[in-house]
Order: structure tokens, then sequence, then C-alpha cells
């Protein structure tokens, strides 16, 4: 029963305005193809750092700054920002939503009808 209506609130979710806002920023800053090619270049780069890091050392300055101002560059996008936008509003009305579960759950725990798992 428990499962049933988590699957159904998260269908519920799914249908909100802010979870389509999110999706539909997320496939925007996907599909604009300057950030696309910095985030590539991106993962080539993390890609080069990671071993150096796990092996703690410091990496070519020149790589690092690259890094760092791809970083730069796709943060003030204005897709990026709409997508940061976008899930701040996600995750406020999922705050909101996790406290009235919490609400629900406090008040289940004081009643004394007991209901079947």
């Amino acid at each position: 029963m428990i499962e049933d209506r988590a699957l159904e609130l998260g269908k519920m979710l799914g249908q909100t305005n802010e979870y389509k806002a999110m999706q539909r920023a997320r496939e925007e800053l996907e599909n604009t193809a300057e950030v696309k090619a910095q985030m590539q270049r991106v993962e080539m780069l993390t890609e080069k750092l990671e071993p150096l890091a796990k092996d703690g050392q410091e990496p070519p300055k020149e790589i690092a700054e690259e890094y760092e101002g791809l970083l730069s560059s796709i943060q003030a996008h204005p897709k990026y920002q709409q997508v940061v936008a976008a899930q701040s509003n996600f995750d406020k009305m999922m705050l909101q939503v996790n406290e009235k579960i919490v609400e629900g759950i406090r008040k289940g725990g004081e009643s004394s009808i007991i209901i079947p798992g």
C-alpha cells in the first residue's frame, strides 16, 4: 500500500510545472552546441586530472586554468542559469512535500489506528 502511494506521489511530482520546467531547462542546455562542446571538453580534462589528483600531484597550470575557465563559462551561460533556477524551484517544492510527509508521519505515529503494510 505504501509503495503504491509512493509511486502515485512520484507520478504526480513528474506532472508538476516545476518538474517539467526543470526537464525543459536541462534539455535546452544539453541541446546548446556551445555548452555541449564545453561540457565535452570538461569531461576530457577531468579524465586527465583525476589520475593526477588520486596520486596527489598538482595538475599542469594550463590544464587547470582551462578547466576552471570552461566551468566558469558554462556556469555563466543563460541556459545553465535557467537550469539552476528551475532546479531551485523544484527543490523548494520537494522541501514542502517532505515537510508534509514528516507532518503525516508525526500524525500517523500519534494515531491509534494501525494500517496494514
